[in-house]
Parts: C-alpha cells; structure tokens; sequence
C-alpha cells in the first residue's frame, strides 16, 4: 500500500467516477482501475460497487475513507512542520508576555534562542494579564507567556515552570527573621500589591482567601521591583516571587508555612491560528528547554 494508492482511493471515494477522478489526478483511467484493483486486492475486501462508470462505496470502502483522511491530514501536517524547520530562518512573531519576567528569566530565555537562531525576529510587548488574555483571544499575539488564564475553545496553555511566593518584608520588621509564616499573620500588616487585572494579583488575593484574612492594601503597583522598593523603605509588606539576579539586599523573603504559595507561568496560544513557523520554533525550545531543566532536578 502507498501513498499515492490512498490519494486515489480519496479523490475516487469523493467523485465516485472513474473518468472524472482520473482526469482529476492526472492519471489515465485504466492506470487508475488498475490501482484501486490492487489496493482491494492488498486489503482482501471490496471497497468498489462498480456501475457503468459510477461507482459506490462499499461498507469497507466507507471505513477505509475515514482512516485514510486521518492519514493524508496527518501527512500534510507532517509535511508543514518538516519545511518549518528547513525554511529560511529570516522570519519574524510576536511574543507577549507578563511584567515581571521582563527583569531577568525572559532576557536569558532570549539570549540563548537568539544563540541558536540568530536571524529569527521577535516582536515584544510586555502588558498586564487581562491585556494579555484579549490579545491571545483576539490573536493580537503569536505566542504569551504569562501566569495561567482563562482557557477556551480557541487558546491553549502549556505549564513551564513555578515559582515560589515569598512574604516580602525590610530588614528591621518582626518578621524580618523568621523561617517560615502563616499568611493569616499578617492580618494587621499593611499590604502592598499589584493591580488587580495582573494575574499576581488574582493569586494573592486567592491565598488570602484560603488564609481567611484581606490585609487593607496601602498600595497597589504595575510591577515587582516598584513593590520591592516600597517593601524596603518600610511602606508595608508584600507576596512576591524571589526573581533570580535582582538582588534586593534589603529585603528578607520568607516562605510561607500556609497555604503553599506558588505562580505557574507557561505558554499560551491562539488556536485558531496557524502559528508562524518561528513562532513554533520559539514553543518548542520553550518546552525543551524547561522540560529538560525539570528532569535535571529531579534527578539530583
């Protein structure tokens, strides 16, 4: 059975007429015939009813078409997706992503894809979480990364990786040595925050919930390291990630006993939209390269 046997197969099930199906494809008529003889002759079962150039199928030809349009869709595909990897590599996509990676983990994440395909052209916009979610769904955007949103029947998300949230507090605080808190002590702590369309903020508010306590908000800011500063001239304390290479001296992070306290950040995606190729070339290094980072800790 080859390939081509199965695209006769498709265009003679869907014509049903052996001049027309023939000339469609480019083939002679008694080329064909002898074709489709030998693809029932291989399958042992009848896949024709042949009537004076009309044909039917048969309950076997019905089963076979169902498979073999699976089959030719997933050869297209595979195709697609071969001659994105070869295509040139002067392409361009649109990356959308939070706030707070924008300091450090997405400068690194670009860094090395850059390393690896220098000629690949990204276009950044850094926004809040609900901006982000309109521009996934109105497909303003090729690729988002950012916290977990709203999925539907058109977007996808794909988990990356967590981060561990940290009661934020200045040197000189109570808190300030502790191992470890509870997060419902800080009920009479004045509270500095984010907006409340970023997604951090959403996931505060949610812990809070679970500690059964809402701290008054004295602040509420558009980004980590405003809330860091603020934390550190003693304004009030704050539920922040630790974000690797920006040191804030004057800060204790300290874990939080309950409830655990963590951010998934991951991928998302508009799928209703074919992705650019360098857009996939961008998601599958993503997804490599953190899935390679998660096997690397769980195997020490």
């Amino acid at each position: 059975m080859e390939l081509a046997q199965l695209k006769y197969f498709q265009v003679m099930a869907n014509i049903r007429h052996f001049t027309r199906a023939a000339r469609m494809l480019d083939v002679t008529q008694p080329a064909l015939s002898r074709s489709m003889a030998k693809l029932e002759k291989d399958l042992e079962v009848p896949l024709f009813k042949r009537n004076e150039g009309e044909i039917e199928l048969t309950a076997e030809g019905e089963r076979l078409l169902r498979r073999v349009d699976r089959i030719l869709r997933e050869v297209d595909s595979a195709r697609e997706e071969a001659g994105s990897a070869n295509a040139e590599v002067s392409k361009e996509f649109r990356l959308s992503f939070i706030h707070s990676l924008g300091s450090y983990v997405l400068p690194h994440i670009l860094q090395d894809f850059r390393a690896l395909y220098p000629d690949i052209r990204i276009q950044l916009n850094q926004q809040d979480s609900a901006t982000l979610a309109q521009q996934v769904a109105a497909g303003e955007t090729d690729l988002c990364l950012c916290s977990t949103i709203p999925t539907t029947e058109y977007s996808a998300w794909v988990y990356l990786w967590s981060e561990e949230l940290f009661v934020t507090v200045p040197l000189g605080h109570p808190f300030a040595e502790r191992k470890k808190i509870n997060l419902n002590e800080l009920v009479d702590e004045p509270l500095i925050a984010m907006k409340s369309s970023y997604s951090l903020r959403i996931l505060v508010d949610q812990f809070f919930d679970l500690a059964g306590i809402h701290p008054e908000i004295t602040f509420e800011g558009d980004d980590v390291s405003t809330m860091s500063g603020l934390v550190a001239a003693g304004l009030g304390v704050s539920l922040l990630p630790k974000l690797a290479g920006v040191e804030h001296p004057e800060l204790r992070y300290i874990p939080v006993s309950f409830p655990i306290c963590k951010r998934a950040v991951g991928v998302a995606w508009n799928t209703q939209r074919q992705l650019p190729p360098a857009a996939i070339c961008f998601q599958q290094f993503l997804i490599r390269r953190f899935n390679d980072e998660s096997k690397g800790i769980s195997d020490e």
